[in-house]
């Protein structure tokens, strides 16, 4: 009976969203008290359940909101404007300068976690050396979004952030051991790069072009506002962020308290005046309320899902489905898994209503919920290329290419991308490719 009703929980969560018929927020709140309430369980115990899974993921509620507001900041303030005039004077004129440049400034900008953002500084940076030279505007789209769907594992990002939160752990627990599958990733995605603009130089070698002008035009479209702008605290500011990556790094400090010190010293120097601050908070509350929302929101599903013990219920008969022989791989499995699953299902979907099942069977064979995890977002290179990401739509709207022709373009590299982090998570062996218990 709990096992039909937890299977039923998560279906009728899918479609939910899937259909559009109820956003993500409104459903992780009350498809599980909905369920919860037709399997017998008091409000009271379900209202203690529900406590129990909020504040188990208020540590990552706080560290995301105090991410978004510190690389807000950072952008605010100009912190990557020398990068993209510097990226913008390099490459002008030479298309493989060009696409190469592309992916550079996008993984830089990539840093914040939101994919809008990237695609909006990179299409306007670039897309006016795109059409002057004639370069296929598919490209753009392409390498754009193969440094997001790479960048996207960062802890501050989504699906990193989700799949912490479903399982209860750390961020961090995740992220760090995947950090050299993130170097690898963006080594791929230049070298990915370097393989469109050396086709399209050879495609364009019998056109000629105005580089001078074609810089000029480029530079005229990443102009910004100057009144938030802070070229003076320039340095300062690069020093700063150098010193929180290599904090969160070394786990100095738990994330959520270093993004919050960072942030309260990034404010400060930039904007000083209470007046200023309240204007850039405000700036990024929308976006901040977005995803702490969902965090919480989040919680009452994990609460409920796990109190209930409807999460041991339905791993029990995962456990009893997966082959034996199969048992010790599903990490691997879960990585595999993870790319049709994002694909086809949200992020939402799969985080709080696929993966827990999954760790769960995992755990019974030794594999711990960080390497679930760390298998769990591999596939996210292909995942923005599901027409249900927000983001994309932005992306080929701005570039003005047909969606499904993207989809067509970007497929085969985004997958190669999945391959790399896999591969290079399975080397370093944050990934494993067997449990280590049948390994011991």
């Amino acid at each position: 009976m709990l096992t039909a009703l937890a299977f039923a929980m998560v279906v009728a969560f899918m479609v939910l969203i899937m259909t559009r018929r109820m956003s993500p927020l409104i459903a992780l709140i009350l498809i599980p008290i909905a369920f919860g309430l037709i399997g017998g369980f008091a409000p009271r115990s379900l209202g203690v359940m529900m406590l129990e899974g909020i504040r188990n993921l208020a540590p990552t509620g706080v560290m995301l909101m105090f991410a978004i507001l510190y690389f807000g900041i950072m952008i605010d303030a100009g912190l990557f404007e020398p990068f993209v005039r510097r990226v913008v004077a390099l490459v002008h004129g030479d298309p493989m300068k060009i696409v190469v440049g592309t992916a550079v400034l996008a993984l830089l900008v990539s840093l914040d976690g939101d994919g809008s953002t990237t695609y909006m500084i990179t299409v306007a940076a670039m897309l006016p050396l795109y059409q002057r030279l004639g370069i296929r505007r598919l490209v753009l789209a392409c390498v754009a979004m193969l440094a997001s769907g790479v960048m996207n594992i960062l802890p501050w990002g989504g699906p990193t952030a989700r799949a912490a939160s479903a399982l209860g752990i750390d961020t961090g627990q995740i992220f760090i051991p995947m950090v050299p599958a993130l170097i690898a990733g963006s080594i791929w995605v230049l070298f990915a790069a370097y393989r469109f603009g050396v086709h399209e130089r050879r495609r364009l070698a019998d056109r000629a072009a105005d580089p001078g002008e074609s810089a000029g035009d480029a530079e005229a479209e990443i102009e910004h506002a100057d009144d938030v702008r802070r070229p003076r605290h320039l340095r300062i500011n690069a020093l700063l962020t150098g010193a929180l990556l290599v904090a969160l790094v070394w786990a100095v400090l738990p994330l959520p308290v270093l993004f919050m010190v960072a942030f309260a010293i990034a404010i400060m120097i930039n904007y000083p005046s209470l007046a200023e601050q309240k204007l850039r908070i405000n700036a990024h509350a929308g976006n901040i309320l977005a995803v702490v929302g969902l965090i919480f929101a989040a919680g009452i599903f994990t609460g409920i899902l796990s109190g209930t013990k409807m999460v041991d219920a339905m791993a029990n008969s995962v456990v009893g489905i997966v082959p034996h022989a199969l048992g010790p791989y599903l990490a691997t499995v879960t990585a595999v898994l993870s790319v049709p699953f994002t694909f086809f299902i949200s992020n939402d979907a799969f985080y709080f209503g696929v993966l827990p099942i999954l760790a769960k069977a995992g755990a019974a064979y030794g594999i711990t919920a960080a390497e679930m995890g760390r298998a769990s977002i591999v596939g996210q290179p292909v995942h923005l290329l599901s027409p249900l990401v927000p983001s994309t739509y932005l992306l080929v709207g701005l570039v003005e290419v047909d969606f499904d022709a993207h989809q067509r373009f970007t497929l085969k590299w985004a997958l190669i991308s999945v391959l790399v982090l896999l591969g290079v998570g399975l080397i370093t062996t944050a990934i494993p490719l067997v449990s280590r218990s049948v390994l011991g």
